[in-house]
């Protein structure tokens, strides 16, 4: 059986699995790809500066290259499955391990991410606090952070006032978008009807295991996906003469 002869019918199965699989991966690539760059316009990786860990980041941008890289594998595969061309199913299933590879270990390293979070959290997001006047990318961090999440400090607002920093206006509730209350009242106080006064901790954890889930979740899927695909093409491989 080889390329422009009758294939039987467990090749011609054989031949559209691959073809319907990378279908599949080319549109879980697609997904992944638009996922990593949702995440990243959500702005995950200022958070790297707050939990003083950039693992998340770097899994996102480990899955957002390897969706964009398996959508265009997995449609040359395509082309390859349907021609039954040897050097082409070859070279497919090299490239496929590869990714296979990459997606897996960007999907795990998005878990590690998410189980070491809960541990290290509230240590690190405590000690990047001291850095906010003296570092710009932290004090750009924390005040996307409590502006996006509605909070206020670690565990509350007194955090500021705790390490003798002023408490950020970024703490201030909004009036409309660019323009906020003055919610400082005092050196140690603030007005409670115009200021977040709960702590930024649990919403960050919710949020970044949120993210950490969906990525990991879905890079491990897709990387199974890319498992059949190797299959089915070693397969494909042996069957053509």
């Amino acid at each position: 059986m080889g390329y422009g002869t009758e294939m039987d019918s467990c090749g011609r199965c054989m031949k559209y699995s691959l073809f319907f699989v990378n279908f599949v991966i080319f549109i879980g690539g697609l997904v992944i790809a638009g996922l990593a760059t949702w995440a990243l316009l959500d702005k995950v990786s200022w958070i790297g500066e707050l939990v003083g860990n950039d693992l998340l980041t770097g899994a996102i941008y480990v899955l957002l290259a390897g969706g964009i890289v398996v959508a265009i594998v997995s449609f040359f595969g395509c082309i390859g499955a349907s021609r039954e061309v040897k050097c082409m199913l070859l070279t497919y299933f090299i490239i496929v391990f590869l990714l296979f590879v990459t997606m897996l270990i960007g999907g795990v390293l998005a878990y590690v991410f998410r189980e070491k979070l809960v541990n290290t959290l509230e240590r690190e997001m405590s000690s990047s606090m001291r850095t906010y006047d003296s570092h710009k990318v932290v004090r750009e961090a924390w005040d996307t952070t409590q502006s996006t999440l509605h909070c206020c400090g670690v565990n509350g607002w007194r955090d500021w006032g705790n390490l003798g920093l002023n408490v950020p206006q970024s703490c201030c509730r909004e009036i409309q978008p660019g323009q906020r209350f003055n919610c400082n009242a005092g050196a140690d106080t603030v007005n409670p009807s115009n200021a977040y006064l709960v702590g930024c901790i649990n919403g960050t954890q919710i949020y970044m295991q949120k993210h950490a889930t969906i990525m990991g979740g879905a890079g491990i899927a897709v990387a199974c996906l890319m498992f059949f695909g190797m299959v089915f093409s070693c397969i494909l491989f042996k069957m053509i003469e």
